[in-house]
């Protein structure tokens, strides 16, 4: 996204109540990509690069996409074009795999759109055939090279197009070659500085030949042959691919038609869901998400970035060891249970983590996911030597992984040394920042995150490892307690720590993220006693959590993160429902009923049931999953999605939550509707 497109739409969306201006959202339209680009098909068909954080490249800003029919002249090209943005459309993956199709109703028929990403190349083909005339392809691909929107260059060629900076070099061919070809230069600062939002593409310009060709943007009539075009993008750098090479395989792409694109993206289809399996539905959307997010490291974004200018947030396109390792440590649960073939997956992201590992044992804020470097980030104390912004819990997390799944013992010994150096002498993590980034202190996730890593590190039965660890998650297990808030009867978000002045002090408010207690619990019952008196406060924390961070919209119900929550609220008076607090209220309720079952507790079935309850709402029949499958992170009152989406975390959420019940038969009676 450039700030060209980002001011337009802060002129659009400034004053909308749930839309935050200057972001470029993905809330609508499908993602295909696997190991390479990231592009995002709009339901009108536009398609958009946000490939930058898992490719290292940019690619296409912007585009748009209509028809016209054949004998329109040059001077009609306007009042003639049929743009796909301004018609009736109906979207879908071709069955389990990342080809999205597209159905464009226009004033001329129909129009068939298919899109596929083969790692560096986009493949677009547009069948005409089930229109009532002769139609041409109107394309508008606006490209941003290195990330630029200045200082760029065309190179025109009778079927292709080179768009290049200085190292990476974008390439759009056509099948049919081009009927008309022409770059599309922006207006100056006046356009950028009026009030009134710029109309794409701009009217003819009034700019001489080369300032037309100085820019990433190019409107091309393309002809059809027997009703039918093809349109393939590349991208790649200079250090990689010569020119006649790169043009020679953009142009290659172009020999791509439907069928063509529908056995190639079978072929790349990692892996097929058994429909045998309970919402295998739900579990195929989860794993295609997640293949969607996953970098050429291994590693995974958190979300595709919509807001690349942080106007309302730090950014998403990054590697949090938190999510990814949570991500990790859910599939591997996933994958034990429905066999699911997900071996290289672990593998991959087991080898990250010991690239990315600080000499302290610990993990950073963020990385890059297409090759590990360090990211953009205001948590890394640990790399500057100074402060306590530092997030303990992510090095927890991966500690987690690494014990469960692997068999990298020095890797997890300095992992356990830098969760060690975290540790107070009270037996709970030291002050650092929380799991949400918005807060400091000592923090009951923190604390759940951290037995659960220890009691995994002992089970693993690593020479040398299992004493040690047992050690600290017994100490763990009793200093949690001192959280207890016995009034309310749950554990507290945190208690205040250094630098604050209620240092020592309670947190006494409902935090979703405290929800972790239940599964930490289940993993220390591997090596540990959990006494009766500790199930009561589990069963009445986890049950008073939900009750209290539930929330019923105007057309949603689900949990908000945590009380007096005021992020990305808009115009709303209450905090909004979060998918990812949703789903770990499912998964916890989930845990705990498998703590109590293997207890032989009554209490299971009741927890069973809200377990039930809350998976409904995030299945791909229930209300807060859209009708793509995709579950965004937050969701306002009247049921708009919002912030990053796909989120890969509660889509991990949801297969490791069926997967556990599935595990324990607590998915025997049917998930509640979304009406009932």
């Amino acid at each position: 996204m450039q700030l060209r497109d980002a001011l337009d739409d802060y002129k659009r969306h400034r004053d909308d109540r749930t839309r935050f201006p200057g972001e470029r959202r993905t809330r609508t339209g499908r993602f295909s990509g696997y190991d390479g680009r990231l592009i995002h098909v709009d339901e009108d068909g536009s398609i958009r690069d946000f490939s930058y954080p898992v490719f290292g490249l940019t690619g296409i800003a912007r585009s748009r996409f209509g028809v016209r029919p054949v004998d329109s002249s040059v001077e009609e090209l306007e009042s003639q074009t049929a743009w796909f943005d301004t018609q009736s459309n109906r979207q879908r993956y071709h069955e389990d795999t990342a080809l999205v199709v597209t159905d464009h109703e226009t004033e001329y028929g129909t129009v068939t759109q298919y899109d596929l990403t083969l790692e560096n190349i986009h493949v677009t083909h547009f069948d005409t055939n089930g229109a009532d005339a002769s139609l041409a392809l109107v394309a508008v691909i606006g490209f941003a090279p290195d990330g630029r929107n200045t200082r760029i260059g065309q190179l025109h060629h009778d079927d292709a197009i080179e768009v290049y900076h200085a190292s990476e070099t974008d390439y759009l061919a056509s099948a049919t070659g081009f009927e008309r070809v022409r770059g599309s230069a922006f207006g100056g600062f006046a356009e950028l500085l009026d009030e009134t939002p710029t109309e794409y593409p701009r009217a003819e310009p009034e700019k001489s030949y080369d300032e037309d060709l100085l820019s990433g943007d190019s409107l091309c009539v393309i002809p059809t042959s027997e009703g039918k075009a093809t349109v393939t993008t590349l991208l790649t750098t200079r250090a990689t691919k010569s020119r006649k090479a790169a043009l020679d395989t953009v142009r290659t792409a172009t020999a791509y038609d439907g069928g063509a694109l529908e056995h190639a993206a079978k072929k790349q289809t990692e892996r097929s869901v058994s429909s045998d399996l309970p919402h295998a539905d739900a579990i195929a959307t989860d794993l295609r998400v997640l293949s969607l997010l996953t970098g050429r490291s291994g590693l995974r974004i958190a979300g595709p970035e919509f807001d690349p200018y942080y106007a309302h947030s730090g950014g998403y396109g990054y590697s949090w060891f938190r999510d990814d390792a949570e991500i990790s440590r859910f599939l591997f649960d996933a994958d034990r249970q429905f066999d699911l073939g997900l071996g290289d997956w672990h593998t991959r992201s087991g080898a990250a983590y010991a690239e990315t590992q600080l000499d302290d044992g610990s993990w950073p804020h963020r990385v890059w996911s297409f090759d590990t470097t360090l990211a953009p980030g205001w948590a890394n104390s640990r790399i500057e030597g100074i402060g306590n912004e530092y997030q303990a819990d992510q090095t927890a997390s991966v500690t987690a992984f690494i014990g469960q799944c692997t068999d990298r013992g020095d890797v997890l010994e300095r992992a356990l040394d830098g969760l060690d150096d975290a540790l107070a002498d009270d037996g709970r993590p030291v002050t650092c920042q929380n799991a949400w980034e918005d807060m400091s202190g000592r923090f009951g996730h923190t604390a759940a995150v951290f037995l659960e890593a220890y009691a995994a590190s002992a089970a693993s039965n690593t020479a040398d490892l299992t004493e040690r660890a047992t050690e600290r998650a017994d100490t763990v297990y009793e200093a949690i307690d001192d959280l207890w808030v016995d009034e309310r009867g749950i554990y507290a978000l945190r208690e205040y720590g250094d630098g604050h002045e209620k240092r020592g002090t309670l947190d006494e408010r409902c935090d979703s993220a405290t929800l972790a207690l239940a599964n930490a619990h289940r993993a220390y019952a591997r090596i540990g006693d959990i006494d009766a008196d500790r199930l009561d406060r589990l069963v009445s924390h986890v049950e008073q959590v939900i009750d209290e961070l539930w929330h019923d919209g105007s057309a949603v119900s689900g949990l908000v993160r945590y009380e007096g929550d005021r992020w990305r609220q808009r115009e709303q008076p209450h905090e909004k429902i979060w998918t990812v607090s949703t789903a770990w209220g499912a998964h916890a309720a989930a845990s705990l009923a498998a703590v109590l079952t293997d207890h032989g507790d009554e209490r299971a079935d009741r927890l069973a049931e809200t377990a039930r309850e809350l998976l409904a709402l995030i299945l791909p029949s229930g209300p807060l999953s859209l009708d793509t499958g995709y579950l965004p992170e937050q969701v306002f009152d009247d049921g708009t999605p919002d912030s990053a989406t796909p989120l890969g975390w509660p889509h991990a959420l949801r297969t490791a939550t069926i997967a556990l019940m599935d595990e324990y038969d607590l998915l025997e009676e049917q998930p509640v509707t979304a009406d009932g």
